[in-house]
């Protein structure tokens, strides 16, 4: 059992489970990201593709939440959520998302920030397609960041779309439903180290390309 009288300004780990530098880094954002991924799907960490996203409204207060990045390539990353839900509202008034995949037991992280669009429908339609039944009505049945009264109203309304679409062979994409893509202007790959002299090197787009800067701890 841990100590429960250890104090939260006691409480630290050395990082010296890795390095980073220059030399090893791949060409790209995407390759070196997802050299990273692979690297945490390889060590069995839990939900690797999870990732905290951090939105604000329009007066600049910050929402984040965690949620699943579905897509990697050139173009950004992507991840799949309710048009109607706070970070939603939040990404179609300001038009910008932070994304961070906190892979602790590796002592890394890395984070992507830049403008967001939608995806297309054909996108949508494709990763929509792949997904379990359950996680279909769900989408359908829930009224994502909204109050509700109580955890029956939510069973209830799951109850209804399962009875909605009782009969359909495919569940259609729902209309409030679809992807979100952060295109990157900057990509930050951090490494823990010993005595807190941390590795940060960041991809940082400019007139003439990419840009590798390394950043003080």
């Amino acid at each position: 059992m841990p100590d429960a009288n250890i104090t939260l300004p006691a409480m630290r780990v050395s990082y010296e489970a890795g390095a980073l530098d220059e030399t090893s880094l791949a060409g790209t954002w995407h390759e070196q990201l997802q050299l990273w991924l692979n690297d945490a799907i390889g060590a069995g960490l839990p939900e690797p593709n999870a990732m905290i996203l951090a939105t604000s409204d329009t007066e600049g207060r910050p929402s984040s939440r965690t949620v699943l990045a579905k897509g990697l390539d050139t173009r950004g990353l992507v991840f799949f959520t309710n048009y109607t839900s706070t970070k939603s509202h939040d990404l179609l008034a300001t038009r910008f998302a932070s994304a961070t995949f906190p892979w602790f037991a590796m002592q890394r992280q890395a984070t992507v920030r830049g403008a967001v669009e939608r995806v297309n429908a054909a996108e949508t339609a494709e990763y929509w397609n792949s997904r379990p039944r359950g996680s279909q009505l769900s989408a359908w049945a829930s009224p994502q960041s909204r109050v509700v009264n109580d955890r029956h109203a939510l069973e209830n309304a799951l109850n209804m779309a399962k009875r909605r679409f009782a009969d359909a062979e495919q569940i259609p994409v729902p209309p409030h439903w679809g992807g979100w893509r952060i295109r990157p202007e900057m990509v930050e790959f951090w490494q823990g180290r010993k005595d807190r002299m941390h590795d940060r090197l960041r991809f940082r787009a400019s007139r003439d390309g990419w840009q590798v800067e390394r950043l003080a701890p």
